[in-house]
């Protein structure tokens, strides 16, 4: 699992769907889930978890699309295996991994330094741990 520290900045609910949204770096995280804690509140600091499955990267990316969390983050290393490829991600202070087929991480010539985009949808985004209350 790949952890985020950030800071709960606001909460939205509808019946029983809540919009999560976290402060981390001077940028806006969402999350979205059907349940969450009562000790959830504006102000907490938490760890954000993500399976690095979930964590989809482009290359020279321009445009729209509807993931929720877009971070701009620098490739520390491409390790391909066989079927897979385990790309480490810098994104500030924070190493995010995303888990690729080889293929993938070869049509986008990914290598070591390279900037690129790491995407993550509301829904794949949840709180590992409450950090204070």
């Amino acid at each position: 699992m790949s952890s985020i520290i950030a800071t709960i900045s606001s909460i939205e609910n509808c019946d029983s769907l809540h919009v999560v949204k976290f402060e981390c770096n001077s940028q806006t995280l969402s999350m979205m889930s059907l349940d969450i804690d009562s000790s959830i509140k504006v102000g907490t600091k938490v760890k954000l978890v993500v399976k690095p499955s979930h964590v989809a990267i482009a290359k020279n990316f321009s445009g729209e699309v509807s993931y929720s969390n877009i971070l701009r983050t620098t490739i520390l290393s491409c390790e391909n295996g066989q079927l897979l490829s385990s790309v480490k991600l810098k994104y500030f202070d924070t190493v995010l991994e995303s888990i690729i087929t080889v293929s993938s991480s070869k049509r986008m010539d990914l290598k070591e330094g390279d900037e690129v985009f790491a995407f993550i949808k509301a829904s794949e985004l949840s709180i590992g741990e409450i950090l204070n209350d």
